[in-house]
Protein backbone atom coordinates (compact mmCIF):
# COMPACT_ATOMS: atom_id res chain seq x y z
CA UNK A 1 0.00 0.00 0.00
CA UNK A 2 1.73 3.66 -1.00
CA UNK A 3 -0.54 6.19 0.44
CA UNK A 4 2.11 8.79 0.17
CA UNK A 5 2.83 8.51 -3.52
CA UNK A 6 -0.94 8.44 -4.08
CA UNK A 7 -1.48 11.30 -2.50
CA UNK A 8 1.38 13.13 -3.91
CA UNK A 9 0.40 12.43 -7.69
CA UNK A 10 -3.25 13.69 -6.33
CA UNK A 11 -1.81 16.67 -5.73
CA UNK A 12 -0.32 17.07 -9.40
CA UNK A 13 -2.96 16.14 -11.14
CA UNK A 14 -5.06 18.89 -12.04
CA UNK A 15 -7.99 16.18 -12.83
CA UNK A 16 -8.05 15.93 -8.84
CA UNK A 17 -6.17 17.80 -6.87
CA UNK A 18 -7.53 20.80 -9.18
CA UNK A 19 -11.10 19.75 -7.88
CA UNK A 20 -9.86 19.69 -4.22
CA UNK A 21 -11.55 22.41 -2.50
CA UNK A 22 -10.35 22.28 0.72
CA UNK A 23 -7.01 20.06 2.02
CA UNK A 24 -6.29 19.28 5.71
CA UNK A 25 -3.75 17.41 6.75
CA UNK A 26 -3.41 16.28 11.08
CA UNK A 27 0.11 15.26 11.98
CA UNK A 28 0.72 12.27 13.46
CA UNK A 29 0.78 11.49 17.57
CA UNK A 30 1.74 9.23 20.21
CA UNK A 31 0.25 7.58 22.39
CA UNK A 32 -0.66 8.81 26.36
CA UNK A 33 -1.02 5.82 28.34
CA UNK A 34 -2.30 5.34 31.88
CA UNK A 35 -2.43 2.37 34.44
CA UNK A 36 -5.21 0.14 35.08
CA UNK A 37 -6.90 1.48 37.89
CA UNK A 38 -6.53 -0.69 41.59
CA UNK A 39 -9.82 -1.82 41.71
CA UNK A 40 -9.63 -3.75 38.34
CA UNK A 41 -10.98 -7.29 38.69
CA UNK A 42 -7.63 -9.52 38.87
CA UNK A 43 -9.23 -11.72 36.15
CA UNK A 44 -9.87 -8.72 33.98
CA UNK A 45 -6.49 -7.66 34.10
CA UNK A 46 -5.08 -10.61 33.30
CA UNK A 47 -7.43 -10.92 30.52
CA UNK A 48 -6.90 -8.26 29.04
CA UNK A 49 -2.75 -8.84 29.42
CA UNK A 50 -3.29 -12.31 27.40
CA UNK A 51 -4.43 -10.01 25.04
CA UNK A 52 -1.34 -7.85 24.78
CA UNK A 53 -3.35 -4.68 26.51
CA UNK A 54 -0.83 -3.83 29.71
CA UNK A 55 -2.73 -0.05 29.99
CA UNK A 56 -5.45 2.18 29.03
CA UNK A 57 -5.29 4.97 27.02
CA UNK A 58 -5.88 8.29 29.22
CA UNK A 59 -9.15 8.85 28.00
CA UNK A 60 -9.94 5.05 28.79
CA UNK A 61 -8.90 5.45 32.36
CA UNK A 62 -10.64 8.95 32.63
CA UNK A 63 -14.01 7.24 31.34
CA UNK A 64 -13.63 4.54 34.13
CA UNK A 65 -13.20 6.60 36.81
CA UNK A 66 -16.05 8.75 36.23
CA UNK A 67 -18.24 5.79 36.06
CA UNK A 68 -16.50 4.34 39.09
CA UNK A 69 -17.66 7.97 40.75
CA UNK A 70 -21.14 7.12 39.56
CA UNK A 71 -21.07 9.92 37.08
CA UNK A 72 -22.93 9.55 33.85
CA UNK A 73 -20.12 9.82 31.34
CA UNK A 74 -19.94 11.34 27.19
CA UNK A 75 -16.69 10.19 25.24
CA UNK A 76 -15.63 12.42 22.22
CA UNK A 77 -12.50 11.31 20.81
CA UNK A 78 -11.37 10.11 17.21
CA UNK A 79 -12.59 6.82 15.34
CA UNK A 80 -10.56 3.74 16.31
CA UNK A 81 -9.06 5.30 19.62
CA UNK A 82 -11.03 2.28 21.76
CA UNK A 83 -14.01 4.29 22.68
CA UNK A 84 -15.62 0.54 23.14
CA UNK A 85 -13.17 -0.30 26.05
CA UNK A 86 -14.05 2.61 27.95
CA UNK A 87 -17.41 1.01 28.87
CA UNK A 88 -16.60 -3.11 27.97
CA UNK A 89 -14.05 -2.86 30.74
CA UNK A 90 -16.12 -1.20 33.65
CA UNK A 91 -19.09 -3.56 32.28
CA UNK A 92 -16.98 -6.54 32.63
CA UNK A 93 -15.56 -5.54 36.00
CA UNK A 94 -18.95 -5.06 37.32
CA UNK A 95 -20.03 -8.52 36.15
CA UNK A 96 -17.39 -9.97 37.91
CA UNK A 97 -17.83 -8.58 41.11
CA UNK A 98 -21.60 -8.91 40.82
CA UNK A 99 -22.97 -11.88 38.44
CA UNK A 100 -26.57 -10.51 37.91
CA UNK A 101 -24.96 -7.19 36.55
CA UNK A 102 -27.08 -6.31 33.23
CA UNK A 103 -26.12 -4.07 31.02
CA UNK A 104 -27.76 -2.52 28.33
CA UNK A 105 -25.78 -1.32 24.45
CA UNK A 106 -27.51 0.30 21.98
CA UNK A 107 -26.87 1.12 18.42
CA UNK A 108 -28.23 2.78 15.49
CA UNK A 109 -27.34 -0.15 13.11
CA UNK A 110 -27.38 -4.00 13.31
CA UNK A 111 -24.36 -3.55 11.42
CA UNK A 112 -22.25 -2.12 14.87
CA UNK A 113 -24.26 -4.19 16.91
CA UNK A 114 -23.18 -7.42 15.24
CA UNK A 115 -19.70 -6.13 15.49
CA UNK A 116 -19.37 -5.01 19.29
CA UNK A 117 -20.59 -8.97 19.55
CA UNK A 118 -17.84 -10.15 18.18
CA UNK A 119 -15.38 -7.98 19.99
CA UNK A 120 -16.99 -8.61 23.66
CA UNK A 121 -17.20 -12.28 23.18
CA UNK A 122 -13.04 -12.11 21.96
CA UNK A 123 -12.75 -10.42 25.65
CA UNK A 124 -15.23 -12.70 27.21
CA UNK A 125 -13.47 -16.10 25.98
CA UNK A 126 -10.46 -14.30 27.36
CA UNK A 127 -12.30 -13.88 30.00
CA UNK A 128 -13.67 -16.92 31.10
CA UNK A 129 -10.57 -19.06 30.30
CA UNK A 130 -9.17 -17.24 33.91
CA UNK A 131 -12.61 -17.45 36.18
CA UNK A 132 -16.20 -18.88 36.15
CA UNK A 133 -17.84 -16.18 35.24
CA UNK A 134 -20.05 -16.07 32.40
CA UNK A 135 -20.82 -13.15 30.13
CA UNK A 136 -23.29 -13.81 27.98
CA UNK A 137 -23.71 -11.28 25.31
CA UNK A 138 -26.90 -11.38 22.54
CA UNK A 139 -28.22 -9.33 20.39
CA UNK A 140 -31.71 -8.69 20.51
CA UNK A 141 -33.48 -7.21 17.53
CA UNK A 142 -35.18 -7.09 14.52
CA UNK A 143 -33.26 -10.48 13.24
CA UNK A 144 -33.42 -12.32 16.41
CA UNK A 145 -35.30 -15.65 15.90
CA UNK A 146 -38.51 -15.55 17.93
CA UNK A 147 -37.21 -19.54 19.36
CA UNK A 148 -33.99 -17.42 21.02
CA UNK A 149 -35.97 -14.10 22.52
CA UNK A 150 -36.72 -16.24 25.46
CA UNK A 151 -33.77 -17.32 26.27
CA UNK A 152 -31.69 -14.11 25.78
CA UNK A 153 -34.39 -12.26 28.03
CA UNK A 154 -33.84 -14.76 30.96
CA UNK A 155 -29.99 -15.54 30.37
CA UNK A 156 -28.51 -12.22 28.81
CA UNK A 157 -26.06 -10.00 30.65
CA UNK A 158 -25.27 -7.79 28.04
CA UNK A 159 -27.76 -6.98 25.60
CA UNK A 160 -26.93 -5.40 22.25
CA UNK A 161 -29.76 -4.03 20.59
CA UNK A 162 -31.31 -0.42 18.83
CA UNK A 163 -33.66 2.52 20.05
CA UNK A 164 -36.07 0.81 17.68
CA UNK A 165 -36.11 -2.36 19.09
CA UNK A 166 -35.93 -1.19 22.21
CA UNK A 167 -39.32 0.71 22.17
CA UNK A 168 -41.07 -1.65 20.20
CA UNK A 169 -39.80 -4.49 21.68
CA UNK A 170 -38.74 -4.36 25.11
CA UNK A 171 -40.18 -1.22 27.19
CA UNK A 172 -43.95 -2.13 25.90
CA UNK A 173 -43.51 -5.61 27.84
CA UNK A 174 -41.35 -4.53 30.61
CA UNK A 175 -42.67 -7.51 32.72
CA UNK A 176 -41.36 -9.95 30.77
CA UNK A 177 -38.01 -8.08 31.75
CA UNK A 178 -37.99 -7.52 35.16
CA UNK A 179 -35.18 -9.20 36.55
CA UNK A 180 -32.93 -7.56 33.62
CA UNK A 181 -34.54 -4.46 34.80
CA UNK A 182 -34.01 -5.08 38.24
CA UNK A 183 -30.02 -5.41 37.44
CA UNK A 184 -29.85 -2.93 35.12
CA UNK A 185 -26.55 -1.06 35.94
CA UNK A 186 -25.16 0.51 32.65
CA UNK A 187 -26.76 1.59 29.52
CA UNK A 188 -24.52 2.30 26.22
CA UNK A 189 -25.71 4.88 23.66
CA UNK A 190 -22.82 4.52 21.08
CA UNK A 191 -22.57 7.16 18.20
CA UNK A 192 -24.79 9.64 19.79
CA UNK A 193 -24.41 11.89 17.05
CA UNK A 194 -27.18 9.80 14.73
CA UNK A 195 -29.91 11.26 17.53
CA UNK A 196 -30.12 14.52 16.24
CA UNK A 197 -33.13 16.87 15.31
CA UNK A 198 -36.78 15.65 14.94
CA UNK A 199 -35.64 12.08 15.53
CA UNK A 200 -33.39 12.90 18.41
CA UNK A 201 -36.18 14.16 20.46
CA UNK A 202 -38.00 10.58 19.59
CA UNK A 203 -35.20 9.03 20.76
CA UNK A 204 -34.74 11.26 24.12
CA UNK A 205 -38.01 10.07 24.85
CA UNK A 206 -37.52 6.57 24.11
CA UNK A 207 -34.38 7.22 26.69
CA UNK A 208 -36.94 8.85 29.20
CA UNK A 209 -39.11 5.83 29.17
CA UNK A 210 -36.52 3.62 29.77
CA UNK A 211 -34.99 5.50 32.88
CA UNK A 212 -38.84 5.76 34.27
CA UNK A 213 -39.24 2.02 34.06
CA UNK A 214 -35.51 1.83 35.73
CA UNK A 215 -36.76 3.46 38.41
CA UNK A 216 -39.58 1.54 38.91
CA UNK A 217 -37.51 -1.71 39.07
CA UNK A 218 -35.92 0.33 41.85
CA UNK A 219 -32.29 0.51 39.13
CA UNK A 220 -30.96 4.07 38.09
CA UNK A 221 -28.66 2.99 35.61
CA UNK A 222 -25.36 4.85 34.46
CA UNK A 223 -25.17 6.16 30.49
CA UNK A 224 -22.51 6.23 28.87
CA UNK A 225 -22.11 8.06 25.21
CA UNK A 226 -20.31 7.59 22.64
CA UNK A 227 -19.33 9.96 19.52
CA UNK A 228 -16.36 10.50 17.13
CA UNK A 229 -18.18 13.02 14.83
CA UNK A 230 -19.54 15.88 16.85
CA UNK A 231 -19.10 19.55 17.63
CA UNK A 232 -21.37 19.71 20.74
CA UNK A 233 -21.41 16.36 22.60
CA UNK A 234 -21.53 17.51 25.96
CA UNK A 235 -24.84 19.77 25.16
CA UNK A 236 -26.50 16.52 23.25
CA UNK A 237 -25.13 14.05 25.88
CA UNK A 238 -26.80 15.79 28.42
CA UNK A 239 -29.95 16.40 26.40
CA UNK A 240 -30.55 12.49 25.66
CA UNK A 241 -30.40 11.81 29.06
CA UNK A 242 -31.74 14.99 30.91
CA UNK A 243 -29.01 14.64 33.69
CA UNK A 244 -25.17 15.99 34.13
CA UNK A 245 -22.81 14.41 31.91
CA UNK A 246 -19.10 14.13 32.75
CA UNK A 247 -17.74 15.12 28.81
CA UNK A 248 -14.25 13.28 28.13
CA UNK A 249 -12.82 14.68 24.72
CA UNK A 250 -9.07 14.77 24.42
CA UNK A 251 -8.09 11.85 23.03
CA UNK A 252 -4.68 10.59 24.01
CA UNK A 253 -4.83 7.00 21.39
CA UNK A 254 -1.61 6.96 19.15
CA UNK A 255 -2.55 7.83 15.50
CA UNK A 256 -0.47 8.40 11.92
CA UNK A 257 -1.15 11.20 9.62
CA UNK A 258 -4.38 11.74 8.36
CA UNK A 259 -5.42 13.78 5.23
CA UNK A 260 -9.12 15.14 5.04
CA UNK A 261 -10.02 16.29 1.34
CA UNK A 262 -13.25 17.91 0.30
CA UNK A 263 -14.07 17.12 -3.32
CA UNK A 264 -15.69 19.06 -5.69
CA UNK A 265 -16.57 17.18 -9.36
CA UNK A 266 -15.31 19.04 -12.23
CA UNK A 267 -17.33 20.70 -14.42
CA UNK A 268 -18.70 19.86 -17.23
CA UNK A 269 -21.16 22.27 -18.92
CA UNK A 270 -19.76 25.81 -17.42
CA UNK A 271 -22.19 27.86 -18.90
CA UNK A 272 -24.69 26.23 -17.10
CA UNK A 273 -23.09 25.00 -13.86
CA UNK A 274 -23.79 21.06 -14.34
CA UNK A 275 -21.08 19.45 -12.93
CA UNK A 276 -19.45 15.27 -13.38
CA UNK A 277 -21.46 12.80 -11.67
CA UNK A 278 -20.89 12.29 -7.72
CA UNK A 279 -21.41 8.51 -8.34
CA UNK A 280 -18.80 8.46 -11.12
CA UNK A 281 -16.61 10.86 -9.32
CA UNK A 282 -17.03 8.77 -6.47
CA UNK A 283 -16.01 5.33 -8.49
CA UNK A 284 -12.78 7.15 -10.30
CA UNK A 285 -11.53 7.58 -7.02
CA UNK A 286 -12.54 4.11 -4.87
CA UNK A 287 -10.30 2.95 -8.17
CA UNK A 288 -6.95 4.86 -7.01
CA UNK A 289 -7.65 3.68 -3.79
CA UNK A 290 -8.42 0.30 -5.03
CA UNK A 291 -5.35 0.26 -7.26
CA UNK A 292 -3.04 1.61 -3.61
CA UNK A 293 -3.88 -1.44 -1.88
CA UNK A 294 -5.70 1.14 0.38
CA UNK A 295 -8.81 -0.46 2.44
CA UNK A 296 -11.69 1.94 1.73
CA UNK A 297 -15.51 2.17 2.71
CA UNK A 298 -17.54 4.59 0.22
CA UNK A 299 -21.20 5.68 1.83
CA UNK A 300 -24.08 6.58 -0.70
CA UNK A 301 -27.17 7.94 0.44
CA UNK A 302 -29.53 5.35 -0.65
CA UNK A 303 -29.65 1.70 -1.62
CA UNK A 304 -29.55 2.19 -5.49
CA UNK A 305 -26.61 4.23 -5.56
CA UNK A 306 -24.75 2.02 -3.66
CA UNK A 307 -25.73 -0.65 -6.08
CA UNK A 308 -24.60 1.36 -8.57
CA UNK A 309 -21.56 2.19 -7.26
CA UNK A 310 -20.67 -1.87 -6.91
CA UNK A 311 -22.22 -2.01 -10.73
CA UNK A 312 -19.25 0.13 -11.90
CA UNK A 313 -16.47 -0.72 -9.46
CA UNK A 314 -16.82 -4.42 -10.46
CA UNK A 315 -16.90 -3.67 -14.31
CA UNK A 316 -14.20 -1.64 -14.07
CA UNK A 317 -12.10 -3.97 -12.47
CA UNK A 318 -13.27 -6.51 -14.79
CA UNK A 319 -11.79 -4.76 -17.27
CA UNK A 320 -8.30 -4.92 -16.18
CA UNK A 321 -8.85 -8.15 -15.38
CA UNK A 322 -9.23 -8.07 -11.92
CA UNK A 323 -12.27 -9.82 -9.98
CA UNK A 324 -13.73 -7.68 -7.19
CA UNK A 325 -16.52 -10.18 -6.72
CA UNK A 326 -15.22 -10.91 -3.31
CA UNK A 327 -12.71 -7.84 -2.47
CA UNK A 328 -15.57 -5.50 -3.03
CA UNK A 329 -18.75 -5.31 -1.42
CA UNK A 330 -21.98 -3.62 -1.05
CA UNK A 331 -23.44 -3.19 2.25
CA UNK A 332 -27.05 -1.17 2.92
CA UNK A 333 -30.56 -2.47 4.66
CA UNK A 334 -32.67 -4.69 2.60
CA UNK A 335 -30.16 -7.34 2.70
CA UNK A 336 -31.27 -10.61 4.54
CA UNK A 337 -29.79 -10.86 7.69
CA UNK A 338 -27.77 -14.08 6.28
CA UNK A 339 -26.51 -12.31 3.67
CA UNK A 340 -25.58 -9.45 5.93
CA UNK A 341 -23.34 -11.64 8.57
CA UNK A 342 -21.46 -13.29 5.40
CA UNK A 343 -20.72 -9.72 4.75
CA UNK A 344 -19.86 -8.50 7.98
CA UNK A 345 -17.86 -11.93 8.65
CA UNK A 346 -15.79 -11.50 5.22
Amino acid sequence: MDIPRLLARWRADPTIGGNVVHWHTQPAQPARLAEFPAYIHPALKQAMSSAGIHQLYEHQRQAWDALQANQHVAIATGTASGKSLCYQLPILNRLLSTPNSRSLLLYPTKALAQDQLSSIQALAERLEQNTEAEVRAAVYDGDTPGSQRTGIRQNARLLLSNPDMLHTGILPHHTRWAEFFQHLDYVIIDEMHTYRGVFGSHVANIIRRLKRIAEFYGRQPLFVLTSATIGNPGQLAVGLVEAPVQLIQTDASPRGERHFLLYNPPLVNPELGLRASMLQESVRLSEELYAAGAQAIVFGRTRRSVEVMLRYLRAVLDLVGETGGTSIRAYRSGYLPRQRRAIEQG
